[in-house]
């Protein structure tokens, strides 16, 4: 009996033992992985491969969806920095995903980062839902440091987006509204935070030519980057270039040389094709300015090869950008179909009281529909009205310098142009058609002006438009090619430049065009 009862003590006390031990390791782990973590956010703005890898061997070991989405938002932060948009892009959308496990601030500055990787591949309404998204975001939130700090991200962001729209007035008055957010500095990310808005300030003065304040705020931001404990050579880059950019503009080009050398230098650890294109052209035009031509050719060179890879990976992000928005799109829309359903069969074995609301769901659903017919039938009206009907528009009441006859000439010349597709070629210009007409191009720029009231270049991007737009409606295939296909196969040499003209022609972006006439097709086969 003895015997028995000093078993079970030992059995209970191994078990106790093995418990304790179990959960010591557990925390070992655990703390493990946040050091890891801590260690790769760190090295993302001084040495990203090295925090790439720890990113990634973190993410094959991680446990919970939480740990999943912070590492994913880490991921794509050093794939940004390295200029790499298409796997940063990728990482967010993953990150997005897991939104729900992440704090309040993390969900914020995924929204935030990815309204602003789409900014700069020209998304821009696809931008503006993810800095909504985040502004819903960071309102909710209660504690009034971390909603600071949102809050913060918010107004970099949108102060980028006018920014870089050239919109310098309001940039400015965005970032003079609401200082009191970016006081507190007492945390890194907070320090950087404010960091890259006195980058913002200092890139919206030099770009109004107001270099003198613009060299105040570049100077202390360099100064403050010295006393730093962590190194950020991301924002130093940045700094360093938009000195230089100042030093430019005073013709002090020795002086913006040497800064922007040292940039370069610390640039290589990111390989950002980014920076290499910006750099290697700041140094070329430097020291053309200095008639220093050898200098001048060999960083030409690599600011051509640069700009050549910087157009590829821009065209992949761009695919992968259009790509993940249609997904998101797509979930979206099977999510809210779920839904309907679920309520249908609710609906079902509900009271009459419940039903009436089931109608008045039924009812919104229809309404919806109805909108959208209308949002099509607006949009049919306007494809069928981009060239034709000008000449009976325009009331022409001044008189022409040019010979009745050669104008009836040269306008049945423009009719049959129209009907071609000649002016789906990239090289078609005003000299090349007054050419092709076999007339100079002062009377061909007044038969336009007279007849269309436009100019010539307005005159050309509408017949583009107004061919690829017949092509999407007739030809199903090509409502399926990339938008740089589209952007080739009416004219144009860039998909950048095809999507702003495409909108101001016809009013919405070619994504949302596509999308729509998609729905169009499916509601009338349907």
């Amino acid at each position: 009996m003895k015997y028995n009862k000093v078993q079970s003590y030992c059995l209970l006390l191994f078990i106790f033992t093995w418990i304790v031990s179990s959960d010591t390791v557990m925390a070992q782990a655990v703390s493990k992985q946040q050091l890891l973590f801590n260690e790769s956010e760190e090295l993302v703005y001084s040495k990203p491969d090295e925090a790439l890898k720890v990113a990634q061997h973190l993410l094959k070991n991680a446990g919970s969806g939480k740990e999943n989405a912070k590492i994913n938002l880490l991921l794509a932060k050093i794939y940004e920095a390295k200029g790499d948009y298409n796997n940063a892009l990728t990482y967010l959308y993953e990150a997005n995903k897991g939104v729900a496990d992440l704090s309040e601030r993390d969900a914020v500055e995924v929204s935030v980062t990815q309204s602003g990787i789409l900014r700069a591949l020209y998304f821009d309404n696809q931008s503006l839902n993810y800095f909504k998204e985040a502004r819903h975001r960071a309102d909710k939130i209660k504690d009034p440091a971390t909603k600071g700090y949102a809050l913060g991200l918010l107004q970099l962001e949108k102060t980028m987006m006018n920014l870089e729209r050239e919109n310098y007035k309001a940039a400015l008055q965005n970032l003079n509204r609401d200082n009191f957010i970016f006081k507190d500095q007492s945390r890194k990310d907070e320090e950087e935070l404010a960091l890259w808005i006195a980058i913002a300030k200092a890139r919206i003065y030099s770009s109004t030519n107001e270099y003198t304040k613009a060299e105040g705020h570049f100077s202390a931001i360099l100064k403050r980057l010295d006393t730093m404990k962590v190194k950020n050579n991301y924002i130093e880059v940045f700094a360093l270039s938009g000195m230089a950019s100042v030093y430019f503009h005073k013709k002090e080009h020795s002086d913006a040389i040497r800064l922007l050398l040292k940039a370069l230098q610390k640039s290589q650890p990111f390989e950002n094709l980014y920076f290499a294109e910006i750099l290697n052209k700041q140094i070329a035009i430097n020291y053309l300015a200095l008639n220093d031509t050898a200098n001048y050719k060999f960083y030409n060179t690599n600011f051509l090869k640069a700009n050549a890879e910087v157009e590829k990976i821009e065209q992949e992000s761009v695919n992968t950008a259009y790509n993940l928005i249609t997904q998101e799109y797509e979930n979206q829309y099977l999510s809210r179909k779920q839904n309907y359903i679920t309520l249908f069969y609710t609906a079902l074995g509900l009271t009459f009281a419940i039903i009436v609301i089931g109608g008045l769901f039924w009812f919104k659903f229809h309404s919806k529909k109805k909108r959208l017919r209308e949002i099509i039938s607006y949009l049919e009206v306007t494809r069928n009205n981009l060239i034709i009907g000008f000449t009976e528009k325009k009331e022409v009441t001044k008189k022409s310098t040019i010979p009745q006859e050669t104008e009836q000439a040269l306008l049945a010349k423009l009719k049959r142009f129209e009907n071609s597709t000649k002016f789906t070629s990239n090289d078609m210009s005003l000299a090349v058609l007054a050419g092709q007409f076999e007339t100079n191009t002062k009377y061909l720029s007044e038969i336009i002006n007279k007849h269309y009231d436009m100019n010539f270049n307005t005159y050309i991007n509408k017949l583009r438009i107004n061919y690829i737009v017949e092509k999407l409606k007739s030809d199903p295939n090509f409502r399926n090619y990339k938008i740089s296909y589209l952007a080739e196969n009416s004219g144009f040499s860039s998909h950048s430049s095809f999507a702003t003209v495409f909108k101001s022609i016809t009013g919405i972006a070619p994504i949302t065009f596509i999308e729509l006439l998609k729905n169009e097709m499916e509601v009338t086969n349907g």
